[in-house]
């Protein structure tokens, strides 16, 4: 309870607290002092300005986080000895959480005593989780380097050794006219239309979570009491719209810890997203999710929750009552809207560029299409008279939810086949388990499949026979692409490509065209044809490459152009197939970082990002032979604009052949 507690405070502190939190309102200092020749008391200070407080380690654990202490190290160089003590400190009882709180003002002191393990020892890491507090609450981390010898401590960088040194100098090429990559900004547009798609499927999630039973019902309750609660009508208005931007925020706020783990790596949100096991995660939670929709248990958090969300609105009023208020609708509405977050998660990881940036803009929209009839309402409560009732058609909406959450199940699972090179969820078998599942939705809206909390059989609406209609049609539609009698270009990324098939395919290369897979390999075979390379980032998981590959390369005025006039190098960012032992090594970047570099996935990805100062696929380059840049660099876009770029590269390297 206190950490979810916790995690409310702190975000709320991000929206209130904005000023202050760009200004550590602590001084922290440290020394060792000496006991012995193996003892010493390791002492942290921290000099709190006036009106702020942390929290002690010792605090009620039903209460605020208390400061917590990690010792680098211990029990390796150094034991610890006793607990970690604590200056004088102030009790009081908080009303928030009921509980007697413990902290300090204006000064706290921490000694340990520690005894040493390894006598060449000079220095000790520690580190510190704390917050910090006035009428807002916010998380701090301090690491201190704290000397047992007098002198400065020494940050002490991970060297590599000479094998990894010479590896690592290998991935970085000397490209030629490499200021051309960035000139025009054809994937601008592209970056901007794929936001709003991006935001328009949010708004999509958001929208259907206020077709469930979990949400709806709260509608006209909550209008009516902003209305009918407030000194006047337009009291009631703006406190109805505050609420509502309050929705937006939550889910706003709950995507920003995403953006923290693109400032450890570029290429780390591409190596989650395509993580064997964790697709395998993603597999199995959205079944779960999926059976909670078809009524055969209820997905909830602890209802304890709700109600310290609703007992902190009732208690606190104003603004920050209405903050809490919005909170209680996001735990009382989880049941519901827990699988279909989960969905827009899903389907941001599957999403190529940013998936940080792609996961807050969908996040907003589905916070803004649940915020959005809250404020309408409240500016228009005659509306309410024209809303529909609640009924069996809510049921309806989860049922067919849980369906699309077990399609999208599917793919993740065939994510973990394709990046581990498994071999087993090919393309047909893949269409196959899609077309049993819309069979059975078809069955489920045409009221011949039931589940346990439908009620009496009664006479289909036209929604419903509407909805089953489009069902059997995609159903049938998917029989045809696994005939191969239409091509599922509608489908383009999510099933397995043509070329993971179970009929044996003459190339694993997209749409059978020669490729390399090893950049060296690449460009040695273009010297020898004396042919300009097309440099291919791509992915196993990726659903913009296989657009790409299906819907433009294999366009009869392209696909000759790909085939005949370049030598195409496909390489795979997330392929997690391990290099052999002797081309392992740790890559060290200039400031310092060292990152181990064991996949083949993690060779080209830190081969993208140092050359080309990109970490997102699709991306294209056109190079010479002897690496010259072509044209800019291009990503994700349409047919006509790629056939122009692809023929402005054979261009340009003829014209440079001809200078030669």
């Amino acid at each position: 309870m206190r950490k979810l507690i916790g995690v409310v405070v702190f975000i709320f502190g991000l929206f209130m607290g904005q000023s202050q939190s760009n200004d550590n309102p602590t001084a922290w200092s440290y020394e060792a002092e000496k006991i012995s020749d193996t003892e010493y008391n390791l002492i942290v200070k921290a000099d709190i300005y006036e009106g702020w407080y942390i929290f002690s380690q010792f605090t009620d654990e039903n209460g605020s986080l208390p400061s917590e202490f990690t010792f680098v190290k211990e029990g390796e160089d150094y034991e610890l000895i006793g607990e970690t003590k604590e200056s004088a400190t102030i009790t009081e009882y908080s009303d928030i959480f009921e509980v007697e709180e413990t902290f300090f003002r204006n000064e706290a002191i921490f000694t340990q005593k520690i005894k040493l393990l390894n006598p060449e020892v000079t220095q000790v890491e520690v580190g510190l989780f704390y917050q910090i507090c006035n009428e807002v609450c916010i998380p701090k981390d301090e690491v201190f380097h704290i000397s047992l010898t007098g002198e400065a401590a020494v940050i002490i960088e991970k060297e590599v050794d000479e094998r990894s040194k010479e590896l690592g100098e290998a991935l970085i090429v000397d490209l030629k006219n490499k200021d051309l990559l960035v000139e025009g900004d054809r994937d601008h547009v592209d970056e901007k239309t794929g936001m709003w798609v991006i935001f328009g499927l949010g708004f999509l999630g958001g929208f259907i979570a206020l077709l469930t039973p979990c949400v709806f019902p709260m509608i006209p309750l909550t209008v009516s009491f902003f209305t009918k609660q407030s000194e006047n009508k337009s009291r009631g208005v703006g406190n109805a719209l505050l609420y509502g931007f309050f929705i937006v925020l939550i889910y706003f706020l709950l995507s920003l810890p995403f953006h923290l783990f693109d400032s450890v790596d570029s290429q780390i949100l591409n190596t989650i997203a395509t993580n064997i096991w964790l697709n395998i995660a993603f597999f199995v939670i959205f079944v779960f999710f999926a059976f909670s929709f078809f009524g055969y248990y209820e997905l909830t958090l602890p209802s304890s929750w709700a109600n310290k969300m609703d007992s902190a609105s009732t208690k606190v009023g104003g603004g920050i009552g209405i903050f809490f208020m919005a909170v209680t609708l996001a735990i009382v509405s989880f049941s519901c809207t827990g699988p279909i977050l989960g969905g827009l998660l899903g389907s941001t990881a599957l999403a190529d560029g940013d998936v940080a940036t792609n996961l807050t803009i969908g996040m907003v929209g589905f916070g803004f299409a649940l915020a959005l009839p809250f404020g309408l309402f409240a500016l228009f409560p005659a509306w309410l008279n024209s809303m529909p009732k609640s009924g069996g058609w809510m049921t309806t909406v989860k049922v067919t939810l849980g369906f699309l959450e077990l399609a999208l199940a599917f793919k993740f699972l065939s994510n973990a086949d394709l990046v581990g090179n498994w071999g087993i969820f090919k393309r047909e078998i893949f269409l196959g388990v899609w077309i049993v599942l819309f069979v059975l939705l078809t069955l489920y809206l045409f009221g011949i499949l039931r589940f346990p909390h439908d009620g009496p059989k009664q006479k289909l609406s036209k929604g419903r026979k509407i909805t089953g209609l489009v069902s059997a049609a995609f159903s049938i539609y998917l029989i045809l692409g696994v005939s191969n009698i239409t091509n599922l270009k509608l489908l383009s990324g999510f099933p397995p490509p043509h070329f993971y098939s179970v009929v044996t395919q003459e190339s694993d290369c997209p749409l059978g065209i020669d490729c390399f897979k090893d950049f060296d390999e690449g460009v040695a075979h273009a010297k020898k044809v004396n042919k300009p390379i097309l440099l291919d980032f791509t992915g196993w998981a990726c659903v913009n490459c296989r657009k790409m590959e299906e819907h433009v390369w294999s366009e009869s005025d392209i696909y000759p152009i790909l085939k005949e006039d370049y030598v195409l190098i496909s390489l795979y960012i997330d392929d997690r197939k391990e290099l052999p032992s002797d081309e392992q090594f740790d890559f060290k970047y200039k400031s310092g970082r060292v990152k181990e570099i064991t996949t083949v996935g993690e060779k080209w990805g830190t081969f993208q990002t140092l050359n080309f100062n990109a970490a997102s696929q699709p991306y294209y380059v056109l190079l010479s032979p002897d690496l010259e840049v072509l044209n800019s660099a291009i990503q994700y876009t349409d047919r006509d604009t790629y056939k122009e770029w692809l023929k402005k590269g054979v261009s340009n390297f003829q014209n440079l052949t001809m200078l030669k």
